[in-house]
């Protein structure tokens, strides 16, 4: 019986390191089985360098048909969990076949490695950067070591970022005005705004400002969309009169917020929405949506 639990225990230990390690800022990643652990952080067009080492257990060696290290960016949909769409692949041979018979360690550098999407962890849909190292052992059966990284990419400022400016009513009843200062919010930013009250026949109980986030995965009939309400910010409590101005001033560094994705390598999409809910005293709710563009900043040290 001992024998055979030997037998399954792994033939070496396999360790993939940053070159920069030490120094490159880390990130919090949550892994597939739950756990958050720290990983490194890039950016699109930086050189990810590191080294490989392989350690044989005492006593053993390592017959190969040879070592190999990628780098794939990954999209993979949960409702077809197991299959990853690469749409980033390279690879470096580290190694011709042979034998390992002590700790050998292998440099490996991938240059301006081009990552146009970031890193998600969604409702239905991941898309992760992992470093994949595989010593091919043919019938033996290979030996694969996995290390994962974070990729976000900053956007400039910008150009034109016009005000939303929006009236909504229910005829003869209620019309308002709601206006946003801007319509593209970096991720720690503050939305500023003003809601107008030009007529009130409806006794309102409450108003809501809420931040709602829609990811649509798939296509055709095909396709899943999931709506996520992140934050909900009580703007009024009580029934506002006829020439009532209520001020909104919401932060959004709080809460767990990700760049607009459009259309992410035709898999999916991930779009923000102000939606703003008023209840009257007979608990009816009525709804006004509008989409926003999130990006990300450079963040200032």
């Amino acid at each position: 019986m001992n024998y055979l639990l030997g037998a399954f225990k792994p033939a070496c230990n396999v360790l993939i390191s940053f070159n920069d390690g030490k120094n490159r800022k880390q990130v919090p990643f949550k892994k597939e089985n739950g756990q958050t652990v720290t990983v490194p952080l890039f950016h699109s067009q930086e050189n990810i360098a590191g080294k490989i080492t392989i350690e044989p257990m005492q006593g053993k060696k390592i017959d190969h048909n040879g070592i190999k290290v990628e780098l794939l960016g990954q999209i993979e949909m949960y409702f077809d969990r197991g299959n990853f769409y690469d749409f980033t692949s390279l690879v470096r041979e580290l190694d011709v076949p042979g034998e390992i018979y002590e700790r050998k360690t292998y440099p490996f550098e991938f240059s301006t490695v081009e990552m146009p999407y970031e890193t998600y962890n969604g409702v239905n849909v991941r898309l992760r950067y992992v470093l994949k190292v595989t010593i091919n052992r043919g019938y033996a059966g290979s030996i694969i070591e996995y290390q994962d990284f974070v990729v976000r990419n900053y956007s400039p400022l910008p150009q034109i970022n016009n005000s939303i400016k929006m009236e909504v009513g229910i005829e003869d009843c209620l019309h308002i005005e709601f206006e946003y200062n801007k319509s593209k919010y970096h991720l720690k930013d503050v939305i500023i705004g003003k809601i107008y009250f030009l007529l009130v026949r409806i006794k309102i109980k409450n108003m809501d400002l809420e931040i709602r986030r829609r990811e649509s995965t798939g296509s055709g009939t095909n396709t899943h969309v999931e709506t996520e309400t992140l934050a909900k910010f009580e703007l009024m409590d009580g029934a506002p009169v006829r020439g009532e101005s209520i001020p909104i001033r919401l932060f959004l560094s709080p809460y767990e917020l990700t760049p607009t994705h459009h259309n992410i390598n035709n898999k999916f999409s991930v779009k923000y929405f102000l939606n703003l809910v008023l209840v009257d005293e007979e608990d009816r709710r009525y709804f006004k949506q509008q989409e926003i563009t999130m990006y990300r900043l450079q963040e200032t040290s």
